[in-house]
């Protein structure tokens, strides 16, 4: 019988760096240092893009595109771009490495997973000299994925498009689009699901798209947490995911509900 053969998982925000913040502050950081104070909600909107892409598109959003032409009295141009990531790319790699910690339940579901025959893949808007960083360091602390590719791997083309997803079905022998599921953090990775035709789930808690830190979360009341869940749910859904999952933990489980729904020969982004 046809069921799940593999799971794709994001790095930053889904699997390591509870919140994703390694990169958020910098990206704040370049364009303060340009003259220009972004939000953190302008700075996470493109995440999970190629970082030189989510300048790009930080730079093209109307209040921050308008703000650069009365700095610097001309509309942005792409020499503006190289010069942000030049000055974002090293300020990253300094700091990477204290952004790699697992988030909790990820070591013990890939177990699982694992443990049930799944093979477990990867994708990223990171380059490969930061992956060079962050898969040692997240290896030391009990994580790795069978597979993982950046877009430097893939002519810089990078989410939201599908090809990814497409090296790591290759690399891992996958035998169908429907029998794979991608699980993120950001509405970048959610697109790539959806264009790649697997099954697309965002994972709520630790996500960008939530935007806390481990303790501010828990710090939060219960009412503000299910609200903030909610939302975030909400946004992942509008974005076209198949599934929301509210951490690692219930992805097992899941697993088992869309085996079923392959059993009866549904299949992933029925709209």
């Amino acid at each position: 019988m046809s069921k799940i053969e593999g799971v794709i998982l994001d790095w930053a925000g889904t699997t390591v760096d509870f919140g994703c913040f390694a990169p958020v502050n910098v990206f704040v950081d370049i364009f303060k240092h340009a003259g220009i104070n972004v939000t953190m909600e302008e700075a996470r909107a493109p995440m999970g893009m190629l970082k030189i892409d989510h300048i790009r598109a930080m730079l093209s959003m109307p209040r921050i595109s308008k703000l650069w032409e009365g700095q610097c009295g001309v509309p942005f141009n792409e020499q503006d771009v190289e010069n942000l990531y030049a000055e974002f790319e090293p300020a990253l790699m300094a700091s990477l490495s204290e952004y790699t910690d697992p988030i909790p339940e990820v070591i013990e579901t890939v177990e699982v997973l694992r443990n049930q025959g799944l093979k477990i893949g990867s994708t990223t808007g990171y380059t490969d000299s930061m992956m060079d960083v962050v898969v040692p360091n997240a290896l030391k602390k009990g994580y790795g994925p069978d597979f993982y590719i950046t877009p430097d791997g893939t002519n810089s083309l990078g989410r939201p498009y599908p090809y990814m997803i497409f090296r790591n079905m290759e690399a891992l022998k996958l035998s169908a689009t429907w029998q794979v599921i991608k699980v993120g953090d950001t509405t970048s990775d959610i697109k790539e699901g959806i264009n790649a035709g697997v099954w697309s789930v965002g994972v709520i808690i630790g996500s960008s798209e939530m935007g806390l830190n481990l303790e501010e979360f828990n710090a939060l009341s219960e009412g503000d947490r299910e609200a903030l869940i909610t939302k975030t749910e909400q946004s992942f859904r509008k974005n076209g995911a198949d599934f929301t999952i509210k951490t690692m933990s219930e992805l097992p489980e899941l697993i088992e509900e869309i085996n079923k729904l392959i059993a009866e020969g549904k299949r992933p982004n029925a709209r």
